[in-house]
């Protein structure tokens, strides 16, 4: 009975030490990843704390002269739905339906199809590049990719 547990007792603890070495060797690898993606981390937390890059806002254009423009109306500088406070962003023309897409200086998009009004002006066309709008007193307003404002009688 002793020679079994003796037996036993050998088994045991050379099982357990080739296990603890695997282990062991197992635990290195995975400290030595450990520290490797600690020193990766470090190294991109510098990199971000050198760069600090303020990102610039593609829609807000030159928000800085845009409320300097002489060439707006006394009546559309206080108009919040005003055409001049928008920017054209894209056009989207099919057999049924036509829309386009206004942008504000906020960088907020405002999506119009034909018949629909911006404010006290009513979305009546589109060509390739610009929109045609009409005002309540039957002039029109056309604006373009390029910012372009322009007011006119028939279009």
């Amino acid at each position: 009975m002793n020679f079994f547990r003796f037996f036993i007792i050998i088994i045991f603890f050379s099982y357990s030490g080739i296990s603890y070495s695997d282990n062991h060797d197992k635990k290195q690898e995975v400290l030595d990843q450990v520290k490797d993606i600690t020193k990766q981390l470090e190294e991109t937390n510098q990199l971000d704390e050198e760069e600090e890059v303020p990102l610039n806002d593609p829609f807000a254009g030159n928000e800085g002269t845009s409320g300097s423009n002489s060439n707006i109306p006394e009546e559309e500088r206080d108009n919040l739905f005003s055409l001049y406070n928008f920017k054209l962003a894209g056009l989207i023309s099919g057999k049924d339906y036509s829309y386009i897409s206004l942008v504000n200086s906020s960088g907020e998009v405002m999506t119009l199809t034909l018949g629909q009004y911006l404010g006290k002006i009513q979305l009546v066309d589109l060509r390739l590049n610009e929109a045609i709008f009409k005002k309540e007193d039957d002039t029109y307003i056309i604006i373009d990719f390029n910012n372009l404002i322009r007011e006119t009688n028939e279009y």
